[in-house]
């Protein structure tokens, strides 16, 4: 029975790279001169340190748009509250979000059961396998799911026939 896999993941490689120009943008721009910022990755999570709340919101611009500019959905960067972290520093930790948790699933599934559509849909762990007796049942799936506004980007992966 033809399938296919509705994932969200994201290149660490492209995030690494994201993050290292994110670092050299700060480390050479003039309103930086002079302060203790940096942008910190663990392959985890991201932890922003800043002087202030304009240096930090300053940050938090740069790693978004480098983000979109190595082709990665912001969508995948989880801003978390901004924490005072000692000596007049800020912290903002940043997660990376891949996989699709529970609630985002069952959004989607009820998204596909809506449409009407002759598929099956089954959460497994941090995916969701959609399965159909038609191929051209299946495109129409991914069609209506790249057409959804979803809190994760979401990518295919897996297609049987």
């Amino acid at each position: 029975m033809p399938s296919f896999d509705i994932i969200s993941q994201i290149d660490l490689q492209e995030a690494d790279n994201a993050i290292n120009q994110s670092r050299k943008e700060i480390e050479g721009r003039y309103d930086f001169k002079g302060s203790k910022s940096e942008v910190q990755w663990d392959k985890k999570e991201i932890i922003i340190l800043g002087d202030d709340d304009y240096k930090m919101e300053a940050m938090k611009n740069i790693l978004q748009t480098k983000f979109h500019k190595r082709g990665i959905d912001i969508k995948v960067l989880k801003f978390e509250k901004v924490e005072p972290a000692g000596g007049k520093m800020l912290r903002q930790k940043v997660l990376l979000q891949q996989g699709i948790d529970r609630e985002v699933a069952k959004e989607i599934l009820n998204n596909i059961k809506e449409s009407k559509l002759k598929v099956q849909g089954q959460i497994m762990d941090d995916k969701i396998r959609v399965t159909s007796k038609s191929i051209d049942e299946l495109q129409a799936t991914m069609a209506l799911i790249r057409g959804g506004s979803f809190a994760v980007p979401l990518q295919f992966d897996n297609m049987r026939s």
